[in-house]
């Protein structure tokens, strides 16, 4: 699939709704699984909600990245401004236009405001550590493997109800400059 025509800014409360469904539809449910993010297999329930979509764009030292075309967002991602780095997280893009190289350019673009706007000298996320695929395609985007582990939120199901017991995540690094 091609990347479509986009532009991006800067989300507003006004977006939450349609940031919600979109992380939605790339993570959970039949819809997820034209893409090829969806946590499906790993995890049911909800991937977010109203209310940490707006913390994400609202909240201080956060900013919420939306790609959108003429139709709407078509991706997002949640920066955190963190002591000297960005940390990279709630990141989306629409199933119908996944592996088309948006992803990339959103995680590039998410790259150059950490460091241009607020002096970031590294991006860091946590990915879920079974998630070799996606992993693999931070890897492949210069961010490091640390080995560095923490828990899953089992018992919150404001992330998701899990569907195995081995589930953390894995902290993923990448110098900015």
């Amino acid at each position: 699939m091609s990347t479509p025509n986009f532009t991006f800014r800067s989300a507003t409360p006004a977006d939450v709704p349609a940031l919600v469904t979109l992380v939605e539809s790339s993570y959970r449910g039949d819809s997820a699984r034209t893409g090829w993010t969806s946590e499906a297999d790993i995890l049911g329930g909800q991937r977010t909600d109203a209310d940490m979509v707006a913390d994400a764009v609202s909240g201080p030292g956060s900013r919420m990245l939306v790609a959108e075309t003429g139709d709407g967002p078509v991706a997002c991602c949640q920066l955190e401004n963190r002591d000297g780095h960005a940390h990279f997280g709630m990141f989306a893009v629409a199933p119908a236009a996944q592996r088309g190289g948006l992803g990339s350019k959103v995680l590039a673009e998410a790259e150059r405001l950490a460091r241009e706007e607020w002096d970031a000298d590294e991006m860091r996320m946590t990915v879920i550590s079974v998630r070799e695929e996606l992993i693999a395609w931070y890897v492949r985007r210069g961010y490091a493997r640390t080995g560095e582990k923490h828990p899953f939120f089992y018992g919150d199901e404001r992330f998701g109800i899990p569907k195995r017991d081995d589930l953390e995540f894995e902290l993923l690094v990448k110098p900015l400059r």
